[in-house]
């Protein structure tokens, strides 16, 4: 640890006085102590000129109600902050040619962030309408906040951001997987000290564990310490010193401290501070070896609303909670407080600053470095330097070969994981491309991809390690919230990835992939915004085969979270066996600025299609399988609709039953592949058109539709729909426990069965016989419930049923045949 004071007012005084000219000593000259203040002022000026100003942009006149915006929003507390270390890594990047880029924590601090590209002429150069004179200042001013202006947070329209710092805690994430696989770039993360109270953030700090120093880039966070949240103190603000110092030693970090509150000695403690990090990132880098390197950190402890009012109605505000928003709120009405703003913005000099056209004098902007230096220009912020298309191996190396539906038996994700493993051989050179999951690789079956890389890991590996290296492109750790944070910064800075998780807990990131999904919205709106690889979200141990687990691991939810986003972003494909996956999985790793969703299972299961039919039957998202069906030239009596690999494996079961049982049934099968074939057009791209749409459902027809998830949304995607008041959905009814695979679809009337007993009781033309399949299925059902109870397995009619192969003998009739119940086992083990 090393402790940089910036001193007190008093003592700094002092020092002035000791000096005898007023320099401050450290490693700033006198020129470039004042340069940097200067700048600093500049920032600080422009900041709060965006949460109050509309006109008057300079202070040209004295400053008038009419000047002010009628409502005033944004966060000044933590702003002078940013600004300071803003202009202080400007100098690092400038001074040492630095590749840098900055990630910043608080982004509600905007106002800051916006300033410095402002500053930078970055913002100048992509909003050509905000120039860097006094009208571009005014429109600067205008648009902060403001309807049809710029959002109060960092978004996607602030040149040089890929985090939004809306929502707190993923700033660390974000910033160690922008610097995977980028051995020349150093991502500076500011991280607010209300931030590192969440608990993704408080998991980030073991992200150096990570960082391989030869291969990769390097992350110097800053922990901004400047003591309130909202309205409350920070817990690491006020912890003892000693206590602190502790933490962060613990976590690996060798933190610097810079702590004061008076600017001169503040800036050369920053100064350095900054010189320090370097210079040890240079000495580890030089040094690579074997042994975890102990990384550089700085903590930042400045008051909160440095520079602002000090005291506003009596009440202090600098250095408390009270500058965390606006801190002067009645500039229209109270003449005392729209006083206190004009001697708050006067105080930075801006006549010192600005020339008479409104520019940042020579001198000050000067000291920003150039071109794709600048922190708003660094094009690894912007889609990545020179990001490189993903090479992907031909789908047919690892088709599955099916000669006919249901003749072969595969595990679509260890299929799928066979090829990833090319994949990762494909761009071993060009290192772009990660898996990430919560060690749960070789749980979900794509351990095939270990065979040709390691899973990173900087600590000891011990004898019996399984394929633990310090390189790697497989990151395991148990943080849903890391693991996705790691992607999407690795993503932002034009890398490609796969985040593998099991279904039930994917929802730890629904807060995470929301803030993504708004960042491409908003991104694909910016024609100077480059695409970025998709966020591909590989779900598997899914609610249908967590029999074993139980109902803690059972839970479809994420697609309705997911289906809640925009067609133009969202995804979700629910590929029925191998060849589907493989084809789905490919499309997915090919697409920029989406969100795609693959929910696949792990466990032996029917094949049903052929690589040729599986490509065409993906690529349409949704068709009639017509070798299941037995229509004929007519209308279907009842359409049998499937989307998800247990709920197609149900509904053939089904189907075939019911051949058998009325052979005079007219079905129509039809598989959905990409679920957002199912709403209109105009609510998904996707969506089919309403001819097609009936062409596949029918105008009139009962749909019996059997789905992966909740049942509700499909009925939600489907309301337009002409025949929608006929579909019948059976899904995942929050019915669960550890039981059978076939149980867990019979608790859920997701099952054969209950599948056939709702066609059968739709088709009123069959009277008296659906009456009899009825009966003998529900007895069935009864011997099954049974047959569990007393022996903890299906039997053996569901564990041994394929579809019928072309030339197959005839099969027992078993559950098809009316016959009595097994009176014995009902007797053993009760009723359904």
């Amino acid at each position: 640890m090393t402790v940089l004071t910036g001193s007190s007012r008093n003592d700094a005084r002092a020092a002035r006085q000791d000096a005898g000219d007023g320099f401050v000593p450290g490693p700033l000259g006198p020129q470039e102590l004042a340069g940097l203040d200067a700048y600093w002022r500049a920032a600080n000026y422009l900041s709060v000129g965006q949460i109050y100003l509309l006109d008057n942009p300079l202070l040209r006149e004295p400053l008038a109600p009419a000047h002010v915006k009628p409502r005033l929003l944004g966060h000044w507390g933590t702003t002078p902050g940013l600004n300071f270390i803003y202009a202080h890594l400007n100098r690092v990047i400038r001074r040492r040619d630095l590749d840098m880029i900055a990630v910043w924590g608080p982004g509600h601090g905007a106002p800051g962030l916006v300033a410095n590209a402002y500053l930078e002429g970055t913002y100048s150069e992509v909003y050509p309408d905000v120039a860097p004179d006094a009208e571009g200042m005014r429109r600067l001013f205008r648009q902060f906040s403001f309807p049809g202006g710029i959002p109060s947070h960092a978004s996607p329209e602030l040149p040089g951001s890929i985090h939004e710092g809306g929502e707190l805690g993923y700033s660390l994430a974000h910033a160690f997987g922008a610097a995977l696989d980028n051995p020349d770039l150093i991502v500076a993360c500011v991280v607010g000290d209300g931030e590192a109270e969440t608990g993704a953030l408080a998991a980030s700090w073991h992200s150096a564990k990570f960082l391989d120093p030869r291969t990769d880039g390097t992350v110097l966070p800053i922990l901004h310490l400047n003591g309130y949240k909202i309205a409350n103190p920070t817990i690491l603000a006020r912890m003892p010193e000693a206590e602190l110092m502790s933490l962060l030693t613990g976590y690996g970090y060798d933190p610097i401290v810079v702590a004061g509150e008076e600017p001169a000695p503040m800036h050369q403690a920053m100064a350095a501070a900054l010189d320090r990090a370097l210079d040890r990132i240079a000495q580890i880098r030089r040094e690579a070896g074997c042994e975890r390197p102990r990384w550089p950190m700085i903590v930042l402890r400045s008051p909160k609303g440095w520079t602002g009012p000090k005291v506003v109605g009596g009440l202090p505000v600098e250095g408390t909670w009270r500058s965390h928003q606006v801190p002067v709120a009645a500039t229209r009405e109270n003449p005392e407080h729209l006083a206190i703003l004009e001697r708050w913005m006067r105080s930075y000099r801006p006549e010192t600053l600005f020339d008479a056209a409104g520019r940042l004098v020579p001198d000050l902007a000067a000291l920003a470095p150039a071109g794709e230096r600048r922190l708003s220009a660094n094009p690894q912020a912007n889609g990545g330097r020179h990001a490189q298309p993903l090479r992907r191996p031909p789908i047919a190396d690892h088709a599955v070969s099916v000669e006919a539906p249901g003749a072969a038996t595969a595990e679509a994700t260890r299929v799928l994981g066979a090829y990833l493993r090319d994949v990762v051989t494909l761009n071993t050179a060009s290192r772009n491309f990660r898996i990430m999951g919560p060690d749960e690789t070789a749980s979900n079956r794509l351990d095939a991809v270990l065979s040709v890389t390691n899973r990173v890991w900087q600590e000891e590996i011990l004898p019996g390690d399984d394929h633990l290296g310090r390189t790697g492109r497989v990151m395991e750790v148990l943080s849903e919230q890391l693991c996705e944070g790691w992607l999407e910064g690795y993503l932002l800075t034009g890398r490609h990835g796969l985040f593998a998780s099991y279904e039930a807990f994917i929802h730890v990131v629904d807060s995470m992939v929301s803030q993504h999904a708004k960042w491409l919205k908003s991104s694909r709106a910016l024609p100077w915004r480059r695409p970025v690889p998709s966020l591909n979200l590989l779900l598997s141990s899914h609610v249908w085969r967590q029999d074993h687990n139980g109902f803690s691991h059972q839970d479809p939810g994420f697609i309705d979270f997911i289906a809640n986003k925009r067609g133009d972003v969202a995804r979700v494909y629910l590929p029925p066996d191998a060849n589907c996956l493989l084809w789905v999985m490919d499309h997915c790793l090919g697409t920029h600025d989406r969100i795609n969703v693959v929910v696949a299972g792990k466990q032996p299961a029917p094949q049903w299609l052929a690589p040729d039919a599986a490509a065409r039957h993906c690529a349409a998202g949704i068709g009639v399988w017509d070798f299941a069906s037995n229509e004929g030239e007519g209308e279907p009596d009842v359409v049998m609709a499937c989307a998800g690999d247990v709920p197609t494996m149900e509904t053939l079961a089904a189907v075939d039953w019911l051949r058998r049982a009325v052979p005079d049934l007219r079905m129509r099968v039809v598989n959905v592949v990409d679920l957002m074939t199912l709403p209109s057009p105009d609510m998904h791209p996707h969506g089919i058109e309403d001819a097609a749409f009936d062409g596949l459902f029918t105008k009139d027809r009962p749909v019996i539709f059997a789905y992966h998830g909740y049942p509700w949304l499909i009925h939600r995607l489907t309301y337009r729909r002409t025949n929608h008041a006929n579909f019948h959905v059976h899904g995942f009814q929050e019915e669960g426990t550890t039981t059978t695979p076939f149980d867990m679809a019979v608790m859920n009337r997701l099952d054969r069965h209950h599948l056939a007993i709702a066609a059968l009781r739709r088709v009123p033309r069959l009277g008296a016989r659906a009456d009899r399949a009825v009966h003998a299925l529900e007895e069935r059902l009864a011997v099954h419930r049974a047959h569990v109870c007393r022996t903890g397995e299906d039997l053996p009619e569901i564990r041994d049923w394929r579809w019928p192969q072309p030339g197959m003998a005839k099969p027992e009739e078993s559950g098809a045949r009316i016959q009595e119940p097994d009176r014995e086992a009902l007797k053993a083990g009760g009723s359904s």
